[in-house]
């Protein structure tokens, strides 16, 4: 994991939790570390355990020079797709830190092009860099809390989302052949396993 950059630099890092999901807002963070802190154990957060994501989520929030989580739902991912939603997402998490950062790490290879902040993309970056693995981090467990509380839901419990966060597994795609679509589930998105579109689909 890297964690020293240029010191003449205040530097962020940017990522976002939820792209695959079938259902639920897609969610990113932007975080800046202060130099020279070390964060024991610190990954990509879909490599660690729950248990070890909310220790260092605490970790993290408590100790940050400046951090910030941003929930684009359903509906706005329907309407621009989850590609532009995910970078609205990021862009807005990193517009809203303060101080403001003077370069910004991205996690993957594009990024929107009328950033105000300059910007470098990181392939796997959240596996590389510090401050894009802290953001994961944020933002992975800010959508797993919100989703297992949906999952309390009564309308929501027969999707467990408290276990798949919407995405698409087994079970989850049962209790859509079974129940249908909820007024959660993306419907610009298609299950090829059922073969039919999620906005053809009646409710």
């Amino acid at each position: 994991m890297i964690y020293k950059y240029d010191p003449y630099q205040l530097i962020a890092g940017t990522d976002e939790a939820g792209r695959g999901s079938l259902a639920g807002p897609v969610v990113a963070a932007s975080v800046i570390l202060p130099k020279g802190r070390y964060y024991k154990k610190l990954n990509d957060s879909k490599l660690l355990k729950a248990d070890l994501r909310e220790s260092l989520y605490k970790e993290i929030t408590a100790t940050a020079i400046s951090w910030k989580i941003v929930f684009k739902s359903h509906q706005v991912i329907d309407s621009i797709n989850i590609l532009n939603a995910s970078h609205e997402a990021m862009y807005q998490a990193a517009l809203s830190l303060e101080p403001r950062p003077e370069i910004l790490l991205v996690d993957g290879n594009s990024f929107k092009k009328d950033s105000r902040i300059p910007y470098e993309c990181k392939v796997n970056g959240d596996a590389i860099y510090a401050p894009i693995a802290a953001a994961s981090i944020l933002a992975k467990v800010a959508r797993d809390r919100f989703m297992a509380e949906l999952s309390r839901i009564k309308k929501y419990s027969v999707y467990d989302w408290s276990h798949n966060k919407g995405y698409a597994t087994p079970a989850h795609i049962e209790a859509i052949k079974i129940y249908g679509f909820s007024d959660l589930h993306r419907k610009s998105f298609i299950v090829k396993s059922l073969q039919l579109s999620l906005f053809d689909r009646k409710q």
